[in-house]
């Protein structure tokens, strides 16, 4: 089977434009999460009132500064490209490209554009604000359908990021699109890592992509309870992972994007190698459209899976970048699945006693169809600098004794620890379970 080194990683989080900044900033315990401010027409006065009646009034945003910066640089048809979740993937791309350095070589020909492909998800895609907004225009015919962009249609379909940057870095091999929810990210990498494996192509630029902060959004999720509410006067502590005053998620945005490449063709060309992708599990829970199984049996099985594809025991894995969004059910089934599955695994060295499990959310908040592909590099940046990012507002653990005997939850500060292999969980609505397994540089 072949092997799947990762040579490049691109970022756009609330926390910052760029991996550099992303990462610095998670280690240093910053949060993202701030109070929402939508823009609205003075004049929508529903609009108005609906933003004012929300139960949830905290989110996490791109730095609009510093992303109106990034999209200068790479955005060529603003109007088909400038919705969020697009924009986003190709800022990210742009960087992953630049830093493994094939840019130039897949449009010279130096690496064969026939062999490099592209598959970038999310979970919703363009804003469902959009939707709305081009349904109200339709309320007046004769006008409305004037005013309609011609780019409507193409900036809502999902794949439309993955053909956007297939056609700006000249990605002629396989162009796909997953859309699992909050696993679209994780997905995404792990097919396109198998893409590899299998020979369909030798370089993939893979992640996920989300831009989802508006009042219809929220809207949704708030009538699911699925959003935190009890910090909207305190929106830096509202993501708190495993802590017992967690009430549900923050919606974040962003995308992270990564380019995957064969070992041997990494090599070859003399290309910088963070990470190798060694195991891809998945799962369906089977169980509910929202909730996952209590027992946590999905969790549980993606997470063997990805261990059995790795060829690795469970005393391998030294840290978990955890799903964990800060719901009170969640937190606890998936803790209880990694601690059943990895932290009472024995033969772990004595210096590395017990596996750290962290939740990156508590700074960035949920990024739906984005996070699992922030997180898994994330999980890689933890792997190539030896550090843990740490659970943010982690106060008062709230989980079973023996999930904290077995696992460290890094609360609140990074930890310095020597890890062999790292692992990212992504689960989604619909009971969609992924795990991806991160091993050092060959």
């Amino acid at each position: 089977m072949r092997r799947v080194v990762v040579t490049g990683a691109g970022l756009v989080t609330p926390l910052g434009v760029g991996v550099r900044e992303s990462w610095s900033a998670l280690l240093e315990g910053r949060s993202a999460v701030q109070s929402l401010r939508f823009d609205l027409d003075d004049a929508d006065t529903k609009g108005a009132e609906l933003a004012s009646l929300l139960p949830c009034k905290v989110g996490a945003r791109v730095p609009a500064e510093q992303f109106a910066a990034a999209k200068e640089a790479v955005l060529t048809n603003k109007r088909a490209q400038d919705p969020g979740c697009i924009a986003m993937a190709m800022c990210a791309a742009a960087e992953a490209v630049r830093e493994a350095g094939i840019h130039d070589l897949l449009h010279d020909g130096k690496i064969d554009p026939t062999r490099a492909g592209v598959c970038v998800g999310s979970g919703i895609g363009a804003s469902v604000q959009e939707v709305s907004a081009a349904h109200d225009l339709l309320q007046d015919p004769k006008r409305g359908l004037r005013r309609l962009s011609p780019y409507f249609v193409p900036r809502l379909l999902i794949n439309l990021a993955a053909g956007h940057i297939s056609i700006a870095h000249n990605l002629q091999g396989p162009n796909h699109s997953c859309v699992t929810a909050c696993a679209s990210g994780a997905h995404s990498i792990g097919d396109a890592s198998r893409f590899i494996m299998f020979g369909d192509a030798d370089v993939m630029v893979a992640g996920g992509t989300e831009s989802s902060v508006n009042p219809l959004s929220i809207a949704g999720f708030s009538r699911l309870k699925a959003l935190s509410t009890k910090f909207n006067d305190t929106p830096s502590l509202a993501s708190r992972p495993f802590d017992k005053d967690r009430d549900g998620f923050v919606m974040g945005e962003g995308a992270g994007v990564v380019v995957l490449e064969e070992l041997e063709h990494a090599r070859k060309r003399g290309a910088p190698i963070l990470a190798e992708i060694t195991g891809y599990g998945l799962s369906g829970d089977a169980f509910h459209l929202t909730a996952p199984a209590e027992d946590g049996s999905g969790a549980k099985n993606c997470i063997k899976a990805a261990l059995r594809n790795a060829k690795l025991n469970a005393a391998d894995i030294d840290y978990i970048n955890a799903h964990a969004t800060s719901t009170p059910l969640g937190d606890t089934v998936e803790a209880q699945a990694v601690a059943q599955v990895i932290g009472a695994a024995s033969g772990r060295p004595d210096d590395l006693s017990r596996a750290a499990l962290s939740s990156t959310k508590g700074a960035i908040g949920h990024l739906l169809g984005a996070a699992g592909a922030v997180e898994a590099i994330f999980a890689m940046l933890s792997l190539r600098d030896q550090v843990v990012p740490p659970t943010a507002n982690l106060e008062n653990p709230d989980l079973p004794a023996f999930v904290m005997e077995s696992l460290d939850l890094v609360a609140k500060t990074a930890q310095e620890r020597k890890l062999r292999h790292t692992m990212s969980n992504s689960f989604g609505f619909g009971g969609t379970n992924t795990s991806l397994v991160f091993s050092p540089a060959p």
